[in-house]
């Protein structure tokens, strides 16, 4: 049967790719401005690291569809190894050993890691004897998402890691109880307590909670006549959050690096550096607000242009968005981004194959992390974690990530007639 690609979500991938290198382009110095094949600037490179995605994506598109769920595992297993190789071979690029050396060129293995979980999740969750309700099964499953994590969060590179909780979305899918998602808000809550308040009185209001809640359900259970709740249970979860909160503060203080705290701390309001760790968040705040309605100009955003904000071809290129396109530009690109998971999600739900459906949500989580992460970084409500804009920033690695994550869907999703359980 001869495959249908989706075509709106590839007009989607082209305009999201042309209005970054652009800004790229925009975001150079104005003595770099030339000829757009010039390999010496980030234009130049982005432009052939696009012209090698379109190879890729050819490649990805005349593959057998059923080699990516035969070969999940394997390819799960070389980005592992490639992972863990980082600590012997691994090349340092500001303060992080995340980068193989090729020549003069630089990969990323993490990037590409997210599209080889995303398969050795969906092939093991499409097995029809395994269920989310079967602990054995949840630890496994958890196993596989958390496995890449930790191997990235030592080099040291927390947002790379961060990307992970993506994978919730496609486990919640496939009927992983609500109480997980409650239960990693309650995680979150302890980790941001933690920091604000230090890890002694986090400890005294989770014991506080616990007494509280322990005596509304023994009234409760009193009251229908049902047996007393045990206090043993309560007891238990008090000190696995009490345990939380001060190993947090032990990898906070002993883990991060002092730029992951003071970014944290700069969002959470006990830090105030603008000409020093938070000069980047309050540099890419004034280059959005500049921008207003409209937006300068293409070309004549005076904060891009006389490079006050740094990074802004890779982390902060929404920046250069916002400052020369205004408010119109750059919600233009949010909705672009809405538009691509709103469209992942669509394309995942008309899935024959498990696996396909469970690998579309595995990438619209993914999408919809880095753009939630990257543009709330950009706005300052959120620390700098270096979290890429899909398809936008700077970086090989980046772009070809995504575009196999993205076009190994299409293609399942082109094939999805043949492609039953």
């Amino acid at each position: 049967m001869k495959p249908t690609f989706d075509i709106s979500i590839i007009l989607i991938y082209i305009a999201l790719i042309t209005i970054g290198w652009l800004s790229i382009y925009s975001a150079s110095s104005v003595e770099d401005y030339g000829y757009v094949f010039n390999l010496s600037t980030e234009y130049g490179t982005q432009l052939l690291w696009i012209a090698m995605a379109v190879f890729l994506i050819t490649i990805l598109l005349a593959v057998d569809v059923r080699f990516y769920e035969g070969f999940a595992y394997p390819v799960y297993i070389v980005s592992l190894i490639s992972l863990a190789g980082l600590y012997v071979f691994g090349k340092e690029v500001s303060g992080a050993t995340s980068w193989y050396g090729i020549g003069s060129a630089s990969i990323q293995p993490s990037e590409f890691a997210k599209f080889a979980t995303a398969l050795a999740v969906s092939k093991f969750l499409s097995n029809m004897d395994v269920s989310l309700f079967n602990t054995k099964d949840l630890l496994i499953v958890g196993g596989i998402i958390a496995l890449p994590a930790i191997l990235i969060v030592p080099q040291p590179d927390p947002g790379s890691a961060l990307v992970y909780v993506a994978f919730f979305f496609a486990l919640h899918r496939m009927g992983l109880s609500p109480w997980y998602l409650l239960l990693g808000l309650v995680a979150i809550a302890l980790f941001l307590g933690t920091l604000l308040i230090g890890p002694l009185y986090v400890s005294m209001i989770t014991v506080v909670i616990m007494i509280i809640v322990f005596l509304l359900s023994r009234k409760r259970r009193h009251k229908k006549r049902l047996a007393k709740p045990r206090i043993s249970l309560y007891t238990i979860v008090a000190c696995v959050g009490i345990a939380y909160a001060f190993s947090t503060s032990y990898v906070f203080d002993n883990v991060f690096q002092d730029r992951h705290r003071n970014r944290i701390n700069i969002v959470l309001g006990k830090v105030e550096d603008n000409q020093g760790i938070g000069y980047n968040s309050n540099q890419s705040k004034i280059a959005i607000g500049s921008g207003g309605l409209l937006g300068k100009g293409f070309f004549e955003g005076t904060q891009t242009h006389g490079g006050f904000v740094p990074e802004q071809s890779t982390d902060y290129i929404f920046t250069a968005i916002g400052e020369e396109f205004g408010f119109v530009g750059a919600g233009t690109v949010v909705i672009l981004f809405m538009l691509l998971i709103y469209r992942l999600v669509i394309m995942a739900e008309r899935q024959r194959s498990k696996f396909a459906l469970i690998y579309g949500y595995c990438v619209a989580g993914i999408f919809f992390i880095h753009f939630f992460v990257n543009i709330g970084m950009v706005l300052g409500l959120l620390p700098t974690v270096g979290i890429p804009l899909p398809f936008m920033s700077y970086g090989g690695s980046g772009l070809w990530g995504f575009t196999i994550l993205l076009f190994i869907f299409i293609k399942l999703d082109g094939h999805r007639l043949s492609l039953e359980d």
